[in-house]
């Protein structure tokens, strides 16, 4: 059940607020893959072939930390010149990637680095966020849909058998909290920051802009009242997940609608 929750705004008309209240979450992770994708139709199992996450602090809206790496895809290893096209990254990008494997490894650490250095936690399901002392700081991930990580990680982890962070079993879906709280329907991301006076910064369907994008979107939903919780988890609904989360044509595109 989503909790959202629309406040009037306290300052006046046009001027941005510089700091952002009443938030569950003191950070979030911003996720964004791009994967193999195809023009034509096909039964491929898409795979990550870039992995960017960036810290958002809910408080200020600023982004603190970011994590970036090309994926070599390793059961389809030639890019599809759509691919390439639609995403901009390249043959020889990939191929000087790592493999997921290692790539989830190197991302682990860096979480573990910002529960080190800036005291970040993540609940679970035998935890509530009361449960936190205050001196913990509550994150969550977010991406734009519930493709990035109920798709097209949890499918292809469970294809090569890896083991994913347990931290990635739960997020915020941004696609549908902007649909309840602005009460319309989006076209894309790009068109969601549109209709809010935003301009996209970068190109579209880079993983790392995307992710920067997305939180940019974030950080104005959270001004305009919006207060972000969970939506999705795949401890407690892997069953609904795995039945109502349909893989995406072939191109990718529908998790951008």
């Amino acid at each position: 059940k989503l909790g959202l929750l629309r406040q009037r705004s306290q300052s006046t008309s046009g001027v941005k607020k510089s700091v952002i209240s009443n938030q569950i979450f003191s950070y979030l992770v911003v996720i964004d893959f791009e994967s193999t994708c195809w023009r034509e139709k096909n039964n491929y199992g898409q795979e990550i072939i870039e992995f960017p996450a960036v810290l958002l602090n809910t408080s200020s809206g600023e982004v603190e930390s970011e994590f970036h790496t090309y994926v070599q895809p390793q059961e389809h290893p030639v890019l599809s010149n759509f691919c390439t096209e639609l995403t901009g990254i390249t043959q020889v990008q990939v191929e000087a990637g790592i493999p997921l494997q290692i790539c989830l490894s190197r991302f682990n650490r860096w979480v573990q680095n910002l529960q080190l250095e800036k005291g970040v936690m993540f609940p679970n399901k035998e935890q509530t966020c009361s449960a936190f002392p205050p001196s913990q700081k509550m994150c969550t991930f977010l991406t734009w849909s519930d493709w990035d990580l109920g798709v097209c990680l949890h499918y292809e982890c469970k294809r090569k058998q890896l083991l994913k962070p347990d931290v990635l079993s739960s997020w915020i879906d941004l696609r549908s909290t902007y649909r309840l709280f602005y009460s319309r329907k989006p076209k894309g991301l790009n068109g969601a920051l549109q209709d809010l006076g935003i301009q996209f910064s970068g190109r579209e369907h880079s993983g790392l802009d995307d992710a920067r994008n997305t939180a940019r979107l974030a950080a104005r939903m959270m001004r305009d009242g919006c207060v972000l919780k969970i939506t999705r988890s795949l401890e407690t609904v892997s069953g609904h997940l795995t039945t109502s989360l349909k893989k995406p044509d072939s191109s990718n595109s529908t998790r951008d609608s």
